[in-house]
């Protein structure tokens, strides 16, 4: 079963933002110039996953996902003692990529911004899916790994192509791969997430700054 997510908004984080923008130092005419740029992005952003649940079985440094094996050390070691998984795509949308075709030639300075707050807006979209499938797998006593993205150490980009197949990425959420691996909407992830038994290996005790609770044991992997 394929299960799909419409988020609203998770919270900005400008400093963030002018991280990925390449900004060393935040001054008031740089956060005027993104604010402005984020008041006319909102509008064009929307925040979709999907996903599945896999059992997983290990032959060396190959991992089993029933549909497809992934061969990669890295991985392997991601997922140890993993006995399922989670794959996952998210994307912030189409209309953002339009924004920074837009100001590629007319406003270079606001064309970067852009592409900075998609950066975030992505990985904060996967931080608040991430903080939801741990919250619910808590109940059944499990936790999850980091995440891991094709591409990411010796694991192929070209299992992208597996994931999307198995996800019907296209018609879940709207989001199309190439050939030459690149996603469309620009501003996407997918990823492998492990599930093992056991409590997470960090405890958050304060509330958590992306659902809000003070029980919840997402491990942070910034």
């Amino acid at each position: 079963m394929i299960y799909t997510k419409t988020y609203t908004a998770p919270p900005i984080d400008e400093d963030e933002i002018l991280r990925y923008a390449g900004v060393r130092e935040k001054t008031d005419e740089m956060t005027d110039l993104l604010r402005d740029v984020m008041a006319e992005a909102e509008g064009e952003l929307t925040y979709r996953v999907c996903w599945s649940y896999f059992d997983l079985t290990r032959d060396g440094d190959a991992m089993d996902f029933g549909f497809a094996k992934f061969e990669s050390a890295a991985l392997a070691v991601c997922l140890d003692c993993c006995d399922r998984a989670v794959l996952f795509a998210a994307t912030v949308g189409i209309g953002l990529d339009r924004l920074i075709a837009k100001y590629g030639t007319a406003s270079p300075s606001k064309a970067l911004m852009l592409q900075a707050i998609g950066a975030e807006r992505i990985e904060s979209l996967c931080d608040e899916f991430c903080c939801f499938l741990q919250n619910e797998l808590v109940k059944c006593g499990r936790s999850i790994t980091r995440r891991f993205s094709p591409g990411y150490g010796d694991l192929r980009i070209e299992v992208q192509e597996d994931i999307f197949r198995v996800l019907d990425c296209s018609r879940q959420i709207g989001l199309t791969l190439n050939e030459s691996m690149l996603m469309s909407p620009s501003k996407s992830v997918t990823a492998i997430i492990g599930i093992k038994n056991g409590a997470p290996d960090e405890t958050e005790v304060d509330t958590c700054e992306l659902c809000g609770k003070t029980d919840c044991l997402l491990r942070r992997n910034k």
